[in-house]
């Protein structure tokens, strides 16, 4: 090999350590800090850069896209002097590239920390029970306290959610009982209500068939009277008109004869039945006269 072949080789060597410090590729949703000579130059967004060997370098790689950050359990004090560990997870995205490499050293551990501090500071404000009642809150403190801090590091922080809240066992075997004794209350007074609700009803039910039971009687009252009413009218009816054919009869041709001889046929057939139902019998002193009292019954219905 000679000594313009090794020339030629390292030339390309550092052809392409040139060409390698030169060239870069900025991915997607990401941006990278350039500095020269140690101090900040420009901005790289995603797409192909070419920057000056040896001068400009990459300082900085920041990924633009939303992050999610688990915030470590840490044991808070609330109000009423209980001990409960409670852990997160903090949502943010870098927004200006520049101020998250140097307005602040590590951004994602300073955020951090301050959610955790916030975290505290919220919950030693509120008791036991409202930290679970109170989740919405707490997020949205947390997240209003830490964006506002985070504001100079070029870092929106979009939401923060409470994970778990564990207070102690003896605490979670309390609210356990109490719970237990809640709802066995609830299951009492729903027992309750409903047994008093059914007595209810039936006592509903028996007064409309009391009610139902009345009405069925009077209406069959008013309709039996109606029937007997008209039954009456009825037969009144048809005496009065036996009556009529009868006036009528008498008073036509022949008439009076009739009368006298069903007078007559009647006066016998009812003595004839006193002679057998009876032991003593009284007989007129005037038996054979019976023309005699066929007169009389017939003046009599003259009168």
């Amino acid at each position: 090999m000679t000594n313009l072949t090794v020339v030629l080789i390292g030339l390309f060597i550092l052809f392409l350590i040139v060409l390698f410090k030169t060239m870069r590729i900025v991915p997607q949703k990401s941006a990278f800090v350039v500095e020269r000579l140690g101090k900040y130059n420009k901005t790289l967004d995603a797409g192909l850069h070419i920057l000056i060997p040896f001068l400009d370098k990459i300082a900085y790689k920041h990924m633009l896209k939303e992050q999610a950050i688990d915030v470590p359990a840490q044991t808070c004090i609330t109000k009423d002097n209980i001990a409960v560990e409670v852990d997160g997870i903090l949502y943010m995205k870098v927004m200006d590239a520049v101020k998250a490499s140097y307005g602040i050293d590590h951004y994602r551990f300073a955020a951090t920390q301050l959610a955790q501090t916030t975290m505290r500071s919220v919950i030693g404000k509120m008791e036991l029970d409202k930290t679970f009642e109170e989740r919405d809150n707490i997020n949205a403190t947390i997240v209003r306290e830490v964006d506002m801090a985070s504001d100079p590091w070029g870092v929106k922080v979009t939401r923060y959610e409470v994970k778990n809240i564990q207070p102690p066992q003896s605490i979670k075997d309390a609210m356990e009982k109490q719970m237990r004794a809640e709802r066995e209350k609830r299951a009492s007074i729903a027992e309750s209500e409903g047994d008093r609700q059914a007595r209810i009803n039936r006592a509903e039910g028996e007064k409309k068939e009391a009610i139902y039971i009345s009405e069925g009687e009077r209406q069959k009252r008013i309709n039996e009277a109606e029937g007997k009413a008209e039954e009456i009218r009825k037969i009144a009816e048809a005496t009065a008109q036996g009556i009529r054919e009868i006036a009528a009869a008498i008073n036509a041709e022949g008439g009076k004869d009739a009368v006298n001889l069903r007078v007559a046929e009647q006066y016998i057939t009812e003595f004839g039945k006193l002679a057998k139902e009876n032991n003593t019998i009284i007989i007129p002193t005037d038996l054979s006269d019976i023309a005699g009292m066929v007169k009389s019954a017939s003046t009599f219905l003259k009168k």
